[in-house]
Formats: structure tokens, sequence, C-alpha cells
């Protein structure tokens, strides 16, 4: 049981198949059941409210989230012991609540108000139905011109041919904007300007909705005017909308490491850090894969040729003592990225589709979502 005060990490409630996400409340507090529909409104969801356990069918079992006002406790002693179910209240020196949590099998002990924003994020997480969170892969260049981009893009194209929900993300603003890469710098859709002011919580489906659509794929890039700071915080924020709407998220990061990469750094799960095969490239990646290691928990390697005398992937691999993806396979696009207008990976029989394909076999039995 976990006692709540404040903004935590929390797994998502168990999702209902076939069923409208919405909560239920239970409590007779007038002001508390306020409380508690503001919040509701706030997270963007409609509850069900009751004043003891409902005597519908399934009702109770069936509520992706359970408030129980600390005055509803004794009432639903009696209810089936299932997961989800949170005690709230207001009495922070009240030590009888444990006991109250305890005879009604509650997850969670919340006091409001600090405990606020864990329970609006709580909410928000039935209301969007989250499931499992996106494989989010990060792909950073060695040195300036190995392909990052071009490796990324082809990721995400890949991803969703094979039907995965996929979200691209540009997080390089000098990078010319990855719209523009895959042929879609036209497209209607925001672009991350429009986030900077992002603060809290942004809503999974809305940012996706908002995003220009290219290839089957939703990608957040810049746009063509003056460039904009993107605080930490709306980083935070949007990536962490992406990251709940399932299936994968690619991140194109660049080589320096500022407040904002830090934050994307710190929500990807696997970095693949492209190097070209020769030393003065190798010796330029040792250095960001330093400075990126410190934030990223899990970076590998993924090298392209031509390869200078006495290199090969394997070898790069080990000098820089990371793991090896694999040989990233020269393509015209790979070459000289933005010549033509067919996206990158585009070509399904392709070597560059071929590897990427192979990527997500393996990165998604790795982290069990195969």
């Amino acid at each position: 049981m976990e006692h709540v005060t404040g903004a935590v990490t929390h797994d998502p409630p168990p999702a209902v198949p076939g069923r409208q996400a919405k909560p239920l409340i239970v409590t007779e507090d007038v002001d508390l059941l306020d409380d508690l529909l503001r919040l509701c409104a706030a997270a963007g969801a409609t509850p069900e409210v009751h004043h003891s356990v409902p005597e519908r069918a399934g009702s109770w079992e069936a509520a992706p989230l359970v408030l129980v006002g600390d005055d509803a406790a004794r009432r639903v002693r009696g209810a089936a012991r299932r997961r989800g179910v949170v005690l709230v209240g207001r009495d922070q020196d009240d030590s009888g609540v444990w006991r109250r949590a305890v005879e009604i099998g509650a997850d969670h002990v919340l006091m409001l108000p600090d405990g606020e924003q864990w329970l609006v994020d709580r909410i928000a997480d039935v209301a969007e139905g989250v499931g499992r969170p996106a494989l989010t892969v990060g792909v950073i260049g060695g040195r300036g011109g190995a392909g990052a981009s071009t490796l990324a893009c082809a990721l995400a194209v890949t991803s969703a041919r094979e039907g995965l929900r996929t979200l691209l993300v540009d997080a390089d603003p000098l990078g010319g904007g990855l719209d523009v890469l895959l042929g879609g710098e036209s497209a209607e859709g925001l672009r991350w300007p429009a986030f900077a002011a992002s603060r809290g919580r942004v809503g999974g489906g809305a940012l996706e909705e908002s995003l220009p659509e290219l290839h089957s794929l939703r990608v957040l890039s810049w746009d063509r005017g003056d460039c904009v700071a993107i605080p930490a915080q709306a980083v935070r924020a949007v990536l962490a909308a992406a990251r709940r709407r399932g299936g994968t998220v690619v991140v194109d990061l660049p080589r320096r490491i500022d407040d904002g990469v830090a934050e994307a750094l710190a929500q990807i799960d696997l970095g693949i850090l492209v190097v070209p095969g020769e030393l003065r490239a190798v010796a330029a990646a040792g250095r960001v894969a330093s400075a990126a290691g410190m934030v990223l928990r899990d970076l590998r390697v993924a090298v392209r040729g031509p390869y200078a005398p006495g290199l090969d992937d394997r070898e790069v691999a080990r000098l820089l003592g990371l793991p090896l993806v694999g040989e990233v396979p020269v393509e015209v696009g790979l070459v000289r990225p933005g010549e033509g207008r067919t996206p990158p990976g585009a070509a399904r029989r392709g070597p560059l589709a071929r590897f990427c394909k192979e990527f997500w076999e393996r990165a998604l039995m790795e982290a069990g979502a195969a």
C-alpha cells in the first residue's frame, strides 16, 4: 500500500476490454465529492458516483479505478477485493486511515489537497486507457553527417509499416526538420514551437491527433521559423504523452546534451549511436557516448561503412565498449539524405528496411512486447 501526498510514478490501472474507462467514486461527503469531480474534469473523465458499493452487478469490479471517500470506508468493507482502489481523505493526522485502507483492500491512501496532481494523472491514465508504454528508441550520431536522422526516419517508417502505432520525434532544432526528410514539410499539423509552453500533463490522444501524419506515422518536427527554445518541462510532458499511447516512439537526438535533451534521454529505453567506420568518427563518438551514457541506460552502436583499414563493425563496437546493433546498410537515401522524395526505409525489400525490421523484432522481443 502507498501513502500518496504528491506526484509519484505508478503502474497503470488494469484495463477493461470493451468497456468505457469510467472511474467510480464512492462517498457521501459533499465537499469531498466536489473536489473529486473537479479533479476528474481536469483529467478529462466523467465518473460514476455512488454512496456505497453499487447495486448494479459488475460496476464495482469493472471500474478501472475506484475512489473511496474515507467517510464511505465502512460501507464498502464487504465488497470484492480488487486492484485500483484508492482511499481518499483529508485528515493528515488520522492514523486510523491505514486500518480502514487495509479493511477495504485499498492500493493507495491519498490525502487532499497534497495528492491532487497524482490523482489527476491516475484518472487521466484511466481516461486514456493506458497500457504498456511505447518502446522508445533514441538515435544519435557519433559525429556530424553520420546518418542518424536517416536511420531514425527509416526505423519509424518500418515500425509503421509493421502495423505499430508510431511517433517520430525530432529533438534537434538545428537539423532542418525530419518532416522535410519525409517529404512532408507542408503537411498540416503542429510543430515543436506550439508545445513550448506545455507544463504538467499533455493528453496522449490530443498530442497524436494534432501532429502531421506522414507515411502512416505521426511526426513532431520543427517549423521553418526562428529557433525556439523548448523548456525541459515541455520536453518531459510531450514525450511522456507520446509514450502513454503505446507502440513505438523514435527520437532523433542532437549530439549536444542540454537540459531538454537530458529529459529526452531519461525517457528512452534504448539508444543507438550511429558511427561511421573511421578512426576520427570513433574518437568523436566516444565523447558523445560518454555524455549520453550519463543519462541513457541502454546505449548500443550501429556502424556504417565503408571502413578504414583495420576497422569493421565489431572492432568499432569494441573500441567504444558498447553492444553492437549491427552494420547499417548503405543506401542512396542514407548517403545523400533528402535528395529524393522517397523516405528512408520506404522500400520494403531494400537493405535498410530489412535492417530496421530485424532491429524491431529483436528490440520488441527483448522488451517483452512481441
